[in-house]
């Protein structure tokens, strides 16, 4: 793998741009940054993340709050209509996909994001305030939940949205238990010390088939094997409450779920305050404010 420094002052992670050949580029960022923040996590996990780009935190959740989301992501799951927008289907039948900004519209949610164990423990890997960029459930119900394809969400972030740097994280509360036959996380660790160029360029609104099947923004599979034969690939499997937390640049993806069993998620991005979005690299207009924030308060 050769590495290659960017010179760009306006743009430290070009992909996606006319005659861009795809490289691999050095990480400009700290992935654990200096904090006075305290928080529930030990030195020796932060470590870890710092290494691997991602933790598993087992029974993070006490099993009330963890029932309590559960409840509540049937409810919306089973309640929601499919509109394209906030609530998205798969690609090829009338199955909910995502839900998007679950944060704002449920309250349960909504407190449950600004909980130490999640929004404390942000703040204390970006040594920052933070607020959510992002939010979502993920639902892959037995027999019909689709892949995630690899990439990185950074590089969508950054050219699509205009985050500008690596200062960010998602945090992934499992509400199923996540076992090796019902599609779960997979993570490339270390991955996130190098940004994957990708080729091509985004058409407008590429949001809307994006976040069903995502065709820009997915590294060559050359870059990928290269990349998985150096650092390997890590299944993330744990029981209901346990929470993931993986950087913004950590390659990452999860097949389909062809077991009978659901595998749902709750994904919480927090960015920190000092990065947040700018014009996005790509040129075109900003992704709508369910899907990245722009007007937010920290948390």
């Amino acid at each position: 793998m050769t590495l290659v420094e960017t010179t760009s002052r306006e743009d430290l992670y070009p992909s996606r741009t006319p005659h861009l050949v795809p490289g691999w580029l050095r990480r400009q960022e700290p992935t654990v940054y200096p904090s006075d923040f305290e928080g529930p996590l030990s030195d020796g996990q932060l470590a870890f993340y710092d290494i691997h780009g991602f933790l598993c935190l087992e029974d993070w959740l006490d099993d009330a709050s963890t029932e309590e989301l559960k409840r509540e992501s049937d409810r919306l799951g089973s309640s929601a209509q499919i509109d394209g927008e906030r609530v998205v289907g798969e690609p090829d039948r009338n199955v909910i996909r995502s839900i998007f900004e679950p944060h704002a519209t449920n309250q349960i949610i909504n407190k449950l994001t600004k909980r130490p164990e999640l929004a404390g423990a942000a703040r204390q890997i970006l040594g920052d305030e933070v607020y959510i960029h992002q939010s979502r459930l993920n639902f892959k119900p037995g027999f019909e939940g689709k892949a995630f394809d690899w990439h990185s969400d950074f590089e969508t972030w950054h050219v699509e949205d205009g985050m500008p740097r690596m200062r960010a994280l998602s945090c992934v509360v499992l509400i199923h238990e996540n076992f090796i036959h019902n599609g779960p996380l997979m993570i490339v660790p270390g991955s996130h010390r190098v940004y994957l160029q990708c080729g091509g360029q985004t058409p407008e609104n590429h949001y809307r088939q994006s976040l069903q099947k995502q065709q820009y923004g997915v590294p060559d599979r050359t870059q990928l094997k290269e990349l998985m034969s150096q650092h390997g690939i890590h299944t993330m499997l744990g029981k209901p409450g346990t929470v993931i937390l993986f950087d913004c640049n950590a390659m990452h993806g999860s097949a389909g779920n062809i077991s009978p069993f659901p595998r749902n998620n709750l994904f919480v991005v927090f960015n920190a305050a000092s990065n947040a979005l700018v014009a996005p690299y790509c040129g075109l207009k900003p992704r709508p404010e369910h899907i990245a924030s722009r007007s937010f308060q920290t948390l």
